[in-house]
């Protein structure tokens, strides 16, 4: 996303740095709920992207988006990282935003009648645990969604790359968290295995889906790699 505009997964990923290295307060952060709280559409959710001045080398997926149409993925993605930094940050608790935001990830789960897309299972079962610390109705919905989750939580995307599949621990990547509720000792073992298998010879781990370009996939390697560490050690590996 080659953008210098601000952008909902812009700011999804800097609440999880946010997140991924508190405890303590970023300054930042209720500058980014005020901005995210602006351009929040009227039903309580975000757009996928906003409008892009300069589509050069930036995704199609990006561009093509319906910025007045709301995206329950990115929405969950983002509220998912903001209820993981309100853990810890007093004045992201209490910020409006994301009394609103939850409310509409509330609702647009519970009006879930088929399976959903694979990231928006990925992104709604991430919310849904974070929220679940603070939020009693969010692990009633997370049974109700375990419908959606196969055996092994193996769940293929739908017109994604050749082979393209989100694995148990896309879904539920931390131990001891109440997502885990869905699966079992002996597949989280086995996901783990895999994962640790896909270490490639120069250290790293690939992603399993096509980047935009090479340098995106080289990005993409570094995040990829970053996460894999980080839930390998996290599950004792």
């Amino acid at each position: 996303m080659r953008t210098p505009e601000s952008q909902p997964a812009g700011a999804m990923h800097a609440l999880e740095a946010i997140a991924d290295t508190g405890p303590g307060s970023a300054p930042a952060t209720v500058r980014l709920f005020d901005w995210l709280d602006s351009v929040t559409l009227p039903d309580g959710g975000l757009p996928f992207a906003l409008p892009v001045a300069n589509p050069a080398a930036c995704a199609p997926l990006w561009i093509e988006t319906d910025s007045k149409a709301t995206s329950l993925q990115i929405t969950a993605g983002v509220a998912a990282h903001a209820h993981r930094v309100a853990r810890f940050d007093d004045r992201a608790r209490e910020h409006p935003w994301l009394t609103r935001v939850t409310r509409y990830c509330f609702e647009a789960i519970d009006q879930m009648d088929e399976a959903p897309f694979a990231y928006v299972l990925s992104f709604a079962l991430r919310f849904l645990d974070a929220a679940a610390d603070t939020h009693p109705q969010a692990a009633d919905l997370l049974r109700r969604l375990g419908r959606y989750v196969p055996a092994d939580a193996a769940v293929p995307v739908a017109g994604g790359a050749e082979g393209e599949t989100l694995r148990l621990l896309d879904l539920a990547p931390e131990p001891g968290r109440p997502v885990r509720a869905l699966v079992n000792d002996a597949a989280v073992a086995h996901d783990l295995d895999r994962l640790e298998a896909g270490q490639q010879a120069d250290g790293g781990w690939a992603v399993g889906f096509n980047a935009y370009s090479d340098a995106a996939a080289l990005e993409w390697r570094g995040y990829a790699t970053v996460s894999a560490v980080s839930t390998l050690r996290a599950n004792g590996r």
